[in-house]
């Protein structure tokens, strides 16, 4: 553990969680005991530390030098898996003879196929070709549970919430009149009845997954809905600026015309429909939306560097609404156009918002930490850095043919999708026979 956070103090491509600044050092003073001094007080730190960060070997990793230019071909480990072929089309991973936990796991072989969308992982699924699945599915009883309802199982776990973002550092996004419009003009009741297939509720206002964060909401927000209004949206245009021309595109005081892109992400169907939704409900206001068509590496690459204008994309929860605002909204999550960013790719730039997040992290205290959430709230709501559409579910379809021991409504004791880590190694330890 002490090599590890070294190198990603020494490499800052290596530190993918943003947290070695926090970090003032790592010692051991024995082999069982790793020791950990931070730079200032940090009540969301150890979650980070002690679920998101791979510690790596250092006599395989002392060699390599910068560890976010290398690639391991050879990669090793203590988990309950360890590495047996990779190729595009399958990731094969068998059991650890050597694995510390007697008689774990029950699973001997993992095996990860490559899809290139829904479209062709879905049939996979129905035909029992996988066991554990994590995906939108838009009649899933149908498709799926009908075909062996005894062993086909799902549920949809509500995760975070699924966010519009759009690029702050360009016109016109940087007016909160014209993000305030665009929020206003999308119809979320169609995109969580159709493009969502009526899986996911609609997202409060404040981006607080409900009921599940009820604690942290702000009262002033309890009966905060999202309402489309066309009519208000279009004011609000009027008002930074904005007139239609006579091609009914609306034209900015600088004459240029309002027009989008979407950087949109092939195979997946349901944001698929959920951008044309979008783009749909713009249309009448007078802009003008152009939907493009890229792999998931080359969209999660221009998110990340910014060079995009709008895009569906998400943020990874956790234990309290904390996370998702600090990763939406932290400035130092943040980077320059052309660099790559760990999080806010919005690039939303506010020392309030810095400095509630502050607030939060530098506390225990439960009372000061909501305070500080309710400070948030506000700002998402007033100025409305990011715009939240549902609340995503974890996707999440299984069979018990083989195994028994998922996680399911009554015992969800990991995030369930074969995605979400380090909660798939739990899961698969659970799995039995």
């Amino acid at each position: 553990m002490v090599f590890t956070f070294n190198v990603m103090k020494q490499y800052d491509g290596a530190d993918y969680l943003g947290i070695t600044s926090s970090i003032d050092s790592v010692t051991s003073p024995d082999p069982q005991t790793a020791v950990v001094k931070l730079t200032s007080p940090d009540s969301s730190i150890l979650w980070l530390i002690g679920g998101q960060t791979w510690i790596v070997p250092e006599h395989i990793w002392s060699k390599v030098g910068d560890p976010s230019k290398y690639t391991d071909d050879k990669p090793v480990g203590t988990g309950p898996f360890v590495f047996k072929s990779f190729t595009p089309q399958l990731i094969d991973l068998t059991k650890n003879p050597q694995y510390w936990q007697a008689g774990k796991p029950v699973v001997p072989e993992i095996r990860y196929p490559a899809f290139n969308g829904n479209t062709t992982a879905e049939p996979a699924m129905n035909s029992g070709q996988t066991d554990w699945n994590g995906l939108y599915t838009p009649d899933v009883n149908k498709t799926f549970i009908q075909r062996d309802p005894a062993h086909n199982h799902y549920y949809f776990a509500p995760s975070d919430p699924l966010v519009l973002f759009l690029n702050l550092t360009k016109a016109p996004f940087d007016k909160v009149d014209v993000r305030k419009a665009i929020s206003m003009a999308i119809d979320r009741e169609k995109i969580a009845s159709i493009g969502e297939s009526g899986y996911t509720p609609i997202a409060h206002p404040t981006g607080l997954v409900l009921p599940a964060n009820k604690d942290f909401l702000d009262s002033t927000y309890t009966n905060a809905t999202y309402k489309k209004d066309a009519t208000q949206a279009a004011q609000l245009l009027t008002n930074a600026g904005y007139k239609k021309g006579s091609d009914g595109i609306l034209v900015g005081a600088d004459g240029k015309k309002f027009a989008i892109t979407i950087d949109g992400v092939s195979g997946y169907t349901d944001w698929d429909t959920d951008y044309q939704i979008i783009a749909d409900d713009l249309k009448p206001l007078g802009i003008q939306v152009n939907i493009t068509d890229n792999q998931p590496d080359a969209v999660q690459q221009d998110m990340e560097e910014g060079n995009f204008e709008m895009a569906i994309w998400y943020e990874t929860p956790g234990p309290t609404p904390y996370y998702i605002y600090n990763a939406l909204f932290a400035s130092g999550n943040s980077a320059a156009i052309g660099e790559s960013a760990t999080g806010n790719f919005e690039r939303w730039s506010d020392k309030t918002t810095d400095d509630l997040l502050t607030q939060y992290n530098s506390t225990a205290d439960l009372a000061k930490q909501k305070q500080a959430m309710y400070g948030i709230e506000k700002i998402a709501v007033e100025q409305v850095p990011a715009i939240f559409l549902v609340n995503e579910p974890y996707w999440y379809e299984y069979n018990t043919n083989k195994y028994d021991g998922w996680p399911d409504q009554g015992n969800l004791y990991a995030e369930p999708s074969p995605y979400m880590y380090p909660d798939d190694e739990i899961v698969l330890l659970s799995l039995h026979q």
